[in-house]
Parts: structure tokens; sequence; C-alpha cells
């Protein structure tokens, strides 16, 4: 009888804590819990019903930094980001090609150069980062098409995926030939995507992009079931950064900090953990560059969730 009541307690406790992880998580979409309900497979990215359009200008250059447009580009500032990872959500896909181009503030695409134009790729630990400016709208015969944003996503070795991606309340979605379409190969609906204010002036999207090819064993959210990152704040955060995580089953546990290079900066727990709920906290180092920067749950070496941050001194 006392092994039923243990088990029944912890089952309790692995359903508060993913419930906690859906409400608090910076990262939760609704792709992400559809794949978690499907616990098979990942939403795959589709193509665009418009593909590439008609303004794409081949060998753009490659970003030095992670900004497609420079701060002087007028506009609302946005900044997206995410993962590329495997149809599956088992593995993740380093060093995958993103190209990116978009209209400016006005709805004018650059076709003599390389303005707003640029190519990223994915980090070793399969994510990827860009900062630009929320596209302006044009005429599409006598409608407007919706705010979007054109990639080319080309795997190492594997096929590219052309696609674009969208903005959630954006009003002209509801009409557009592209981005109203919901089943399918070019099924728009998981490339709406929301964007939130940072609290320093710049919208945050988060897009995971699953496709066809080769991975890197650790990823995400499939193996919720063993341990989950529920919170961290502040975020942004200026000095100090607490993380809120929970062990689903006694394990041996890392939790760990990469750059937007994929560069391991920091390790905040590394033991022996049994079911619980637990806090770490960072405080980054002083030489440690203002950025992005992700937290990594890993048990017995199983990447099995993350969290992304702002780190800003």
């Amino acid at each position: 009888m006392s092994n039923y009541k243990e088990s029944r307690r912890q089952f309790l406790k692995n359903i508060s804590l993913t419930a906690a992880a859906f409400t608090f998580s910076p990262l939760a979409s609704s792709a992400r819990s559809t794949s978690i309900n499907k616990q098979n497979a990942c939403e795959k990215t589709t193509l665009d019903y418009y593909g590439e359009g008609p303004f794409y200008t081949a060998n753009p250059p490659t970003l030095t930094s992670e900004k497609l447009a420079p701060d002087a580009e007028i506009g609302t500032r946005i900044r997206i980001s995410g993962r590329v990872q495997t149809l599956d959500c088992s593995r993740f896909i380093p060093n995958t090609i993103v190209d990116i181009w978009h209209a400016n503030h006005n709805g004018e695409y650059d076709t003599i150069g390389f303005k707003l134009r640029g190519k990223i790729a994915s980090n070793a630990q399969g994510f990827y980062t860009f900062e630009t400016i929320k596209p302006g709208k044009y005429l599409n015969g006598n409608k407007y098409r919706p705010s979007h944003i054109h990639l080319k996503i080309t795997p190492p070795g594997f096929p590219t995926i052309t696609t674009q991606l969208y903005f959630q309340g954006d009003t002209d979605i509801a009409e557009d030939a592209a981005a109203q379409i919901t089943s399918g190969q070019y099924d728009a609906t998981h490339r709406i995507i929301s964007l939130t204010d940072d609290g320093n002036g710049i919208l945050e999207g988060t897009w995971d992009i699953a496709l066809d090819g080769d991975g890197t064993l650790g990823t995400t959210d499939l193996h919720i079931d063993k341990g989950i990152i529920y919170h961290a704040s502040p975020n942004p955060f200026t000095s100090s950064l607490t993380i809120n995580y929970g062990i689903f089953h006694t394990a041996a546990i890392r939790l760990m900090v990469f750059d937007m290079q994929g560069r391991q900066v920091a390790i905040l727990e590394q033991r022996i953990l049994t079911p619980e709920k637990y806090e770490a906290s960072w405080t980054p180092d002083a030489q440690l560059p203002n950025g992005q920067y992700f937290i990594a749950l890993k048990i017995n070496e199983l990447q099995v969730h993350y969290v992304k941050v702002q780190f800003t001194r």
C-alpha cells in the first residue's frame, strides 16, 4: 500500500510540474504542445504557398552579427530565435543555413543590393537567432499581404525548405491566399507566431524548425516526463537569474548555460537528484557579454528542456 501511495504522489507531482511548465515557460507554443500530445512527432515545418516569391536574390551575405537590420533601420525591432530539429524532436540539427529576406518598414524590397537580406547558421546546439525589423505590408492585387519574413532553410546534405513566417494578430492573414491555409503541405498554422515585448523595446518571437536532416542527440519536449525547466526570472535580467526546475525521477542532472554560438559558458548544477522541485541561480561572470543565452537541463546525458534568456548588464 505504501508503494502505491508513493507512486500516486509522484504521478501527481509530475502532472503539477508539467502543467506549470506550459503556464510559465517562455518557449511554450502551440506547435510544441501539439508535438507533446502526439508523443512521436514534431509539427513539420511546411512550405509556403507563395514559395520564395518574386523578390529573392541569390548569394546573400553571411551575417557577421545576428542583426539582419542595422540599428539605424526604420521600423519596430523584432528578434526571432528557436531551434532546428529533426521531425521526431529527438535530435537537433547544427550548421543549418537559414537564408532570410523581407520588405522594409514601407513594404518595399531592396532589389539592387542586400538590404534586409542575409543568412545565418544554427549553432552547435541547433539554436539560431536574428534581429531585424517587422516588415511592412504591400498590395498583392487589391489586398495587402500580411507582414511576413521569407526563409530558405537548408540542413547539411538535405533539401531546402522555402517558407514564410507570419505574426499573430495580423488582420490581413484571414484573406491572404497563403497565410490562411490550415492543412496540407502549405499549412501556415504553426508559422504564425506571437511577439512579446522583451522589456527593452524589442519584440521577441520563438519559432522552432522541424525538418528532414541528420541530427545530434539531445533535445527538448518529448522528454519532459524526465524533468523540466518551468521558470527563469527575471527575463531579461541585469545581474542574477533564478531558474526553477523539476526532476521527475532520481537521476544524474546537469543544468548548463550556452551562448548563441553553442559554447558552454557555465554549469549551474551537476549532481544526482531525487524527484522534487529545485531552484538554481546564475550570476554571469564579469567578462561575459550582453546577449541571449540558453539554459539547458540534461538528465542522464539526455538534454530534455531549455529556455532562452536575455542578459543586459
